[in-house]
């Protein structure tokens, strides 16, 4: 059973597997340094649909069967899927889920909905409340632009400081397994908010709540950055990233040797993506492939992974508002001991 430790960290005791994992990314993503690590490589952004919308629905729900075909159980082994994405009212996920016959529960966290999804899916099945539990999250460029900024025939220019969205999208079945990697801690975030208002400049929306969650995580646990192979975020992006460092050594914290960020990883700078990948999809497809491959492998012994999300809307932006930042956060190790 679970076990509290300090304010936010919860220890899982049972120490639930990813027994199944996939990964599905558009041909933007496969053309990047990660090509060979994902399931599966769309060929456009379309996935055979008529919308893009559609084509994310496609995205998570491929994720989620090759999650499955992995793990070598059936969609009726799940007793729950915690699903999320960036659109209104989360309709990639609850069109993806429609057809699943599971439990759904959908969720919101933006770019940290990977972490929220796996942290509540290992959290059910270590108390006993299911069997298990699946963690899948998506997101699309062109959806995402076209609710958040400008239709994409618009052909605004971007902003030096601005990522770009994910096609893609990660699915993870959670179980009592004996097959790693294991998720041991869960460490749920605050919100964090210092103003930032440019929608532009998620890095620096994000930074703080991902500085805030890993603070709290070493304090709760007593552990130092020197205690993982690697400490992920998701997803900072280039600029993101700097900001987090500088606050984290203001607070003692030296994280630079051990930490690199999926929104730096998933794309070549070449590929002009400004300051580098972002959305649901990033950390998701980066976890589920990059990540857990290294500690399934043994590679890695212990991985931290701390998703970031700017709990934005159209509507906050348009009314001036600020961007509150969360980051949730979920220790990998690739065995029990």
């Amino acid at each position: 059973m679970a076990k509290r430790l300090g304010k936010q960290t919860i220890m899982l005791e049972s120490c639930p597997s990813m027994e199944g994992y996939a990964a599905v990314v558009s041909d933007k993503e496969g053309e990047g340094p990660l090509g060979r690590e994902f399931d599966e490589v769309g060929a456009d952004a379309y996935f055979g649909e008529k919308t893009w919308e559609k084509a994310e629905s496609r995205i998570q729900i491929k994720a989620l069967n090759r999650a499955l075909d992995k793990a070598g159980v059936p969609p009726s082994a799940v007793d729950v899927v915690f699903a999320g994405d960036l659109l209104n009212q989360c309709i990639g996920s609850a069109y993806a889920m429609r057809g699943t016959d599971i439990p759904f529960v959908g969720l919101y966290g933006a770019c940290s909905t990977m972490a929220e999804a796996l942290a509540l899916a290992a959290i059910f099945v270590d108390g006993g409340l299911a069997g298990r539990a699946a963690a899948v999250t998506s997101s699309h460029f062109c959806s995402a632009e076209r609710q958040f900024r400008f239709p994409l025939e618009y052909g605004g220019v971007r902003a030096p400081t601005s990522q770009w969205t994910v096609t893609g999208g990660g699915a993870a079945i959670v179980s009592a397994g004996e097959r790693g990697p294991f998720i041991r801690e869960v460490c749920l975030g605050r919100i964090n908010d210092l103003g930032v208002r440019d929608m532009n400049n998620m890095g620096a929306a994000m930074a703080p709540a991902a500085a805030d969650t890993i603070e709290r995580y070493l304090s709760d646990t007593g552990a130092a950055p020197e205690d993982f192979d690697m400490i992920f975020t998701g997803d900072l992006g280039f600029v993101g990233s700097e900001i987090l460092l500088e606050l984290l050594e203001r607070g003692g914290v030296e994280l630079k040797k051990r930490h690199m960020d999926c929104g730096k990883l998933i794309y070549r700078r070449e590929q002009k993506v400004e300051a580098g990948g972002s959305g649901c999809g990033c950390s998701a497809s980066v976890l589920c492939s990059y990540i857990a491959n290294r500690l399934r492998s043994g590679e890695w012994k212990n991985v931290l992974f701390a998703a970031t999300g700017a709990l934005m809307s159209t509507t906050s932006s348009q009314q001036g508002e600020s961007i509150p930042g969360i980051a949730h956060l979920v220790r990998l190790s690739a065995g029990k001991d």
